[in-house]
């Protein structure tokens, strides 16, 4: 490995430390390189806040070694006022002449203005380090820009014999098909998306919460297809512990955390729901529904990851998990479930 891969390889270390709390930003991590030696480090923490390479020139103690060093970031530095001023006008007034980065911002604002106003000020630029790795960690940021939708991550829980859960009736508790360890997991993953996704029937029938209560960490904006207004409005989806949107046929309104949007739900309605998603700025969700809305999904081709726990328990009969086929990408045990994880090959 050669030394600017070296180096890419902290700058992404540092990037994905932001996962979960700079959406819909990108994970951006940066290094300052001195003679060789890191003289600063720093990472975009918190949407709105200082990106990696303004944290990283903080970092420097003595600011006149600036001039004499090279500044690696895993993604192009913005060129235009957001949240926060042009990265690249930071990185010019300090005197840095020397840029290494990873990948290019698909983000139509920055795209390529941010390598051309920092080359305009006379620094020299290397790109495509690590450009793989830099586009994967952020594989949401670059689906959204690119595919004008959300990344997408089905998920689900299966017994050994092919069943999400037995048949009940609404006052039934919903089956625990997986141990604790499986849920904990669930948990982490909802708190590193923006949203979750279910429909009508998942929202009444098992009444969830949908939150992150099992670990540290936010919990996602909760999303529920709803066309006709259905679902009680003391269900447990509607407490105040997060967000919640309801994608429905009816009105367009806002009232405290519960926020209506309205599509017309004749015709391919997933596309209009990821349409809605996409124009209010979702990079990612996490789709927790029931078999007809996961088998929606998986139909459609509107997926990239599919995380499908199974255990080993058996109920003969009951309602069966989507129909899916697939090689998975990766295969490990949590706690006594076994657990596949798939990639879209699309």
């Amino acid at each position: 490995m050669g030394t600017h891969e070296k180096h890419m390889k902290l700058c992404l270390k540092l990037a994905i430390k932001g996962l979960g709390n700079v959406a819909p930003n990108p994970m951006v991590g940066c290094i300052i390189v001195h003679n060789e030696k890191v003289i600063g480090k720093g990472y975009h923490k918190k949407f709105g806040e200082a990106h990696a390479e303004i944290n990283a020139i903080r970092s420097v103690k003595n600011k006149a070694l600036l001039k004499d060093s090279t500044l690696y970031v895993s993604l192009e530095p913005c060129s235009h006022h957001g949240k926060t001023p042009p990265c690249a006008d930071a990185i010019i007034k300090c005197g840095i002449r020397r840029v290494v980065i990873g990948g290019i911002d698909p983000n139509p604002l920055v795209k390529g203005k941010g390598i051309a106003k920092l080359i305009k000020h006379g620094c020299s630029i290397i790109t495509g380090i690590l450009e793989d790795e830099c586009m994967d960690l952020n594989k949401r940021f670059f689906t959204f820009y690119l595919e004008k939708r959300p990344y997408i991550i089905l998920k689900w829980a299966m017994t050994q014999d092919g069943y999400i859960d037995k048949h009940r009736t609404e006052k039934e508790n919903p089956l625990k098909v997986t141990g604790k360890e499986a849920l904990e997991l669930s948990h982490k993953w909802r708190s590193e998306e923006q949203a979750i996704i279910i429909g009508t029937n998942t929202a009444i029938m098992d009444n969830p919460m949908l939150t992150t209560r099992r670990v540290k960490g936010k919990s996602p904006v909760r999303i529920v297809l709803d066309r006709d207004l259905k679902i009680p409005l003391n269900s447990n989806i509607f407490n105040n512990f997060a967000s919640v949107i309801i994608i429905n046929g009816k009105k367009n309104h806002k009232e405290g955390n519960i926020e209506y949007f309205k599509i017309n739900y004749t015709g391919n309605t997933l596309e209009k729901v990821l349409a809605s998603l996409y124009k209010h700025h979702f990079q990612s969700v996490i789709v927790e529904g029931g078999a007809t809305l996961l088998n929606t999904f998986i139909h459609s081709g509107y997926w990239d990851e599919a995380r499908v726990f199974t255990s080993d328990k058996k109920i003969g009969k009951g309602i069966k998990a989507p129909a899916f086929k697939g090689i998975p990408s990766d295969t490990q045990k949590i706690g006594n479930d076994s657990l596949n994880m798939y990639k879209n090959p699309a």
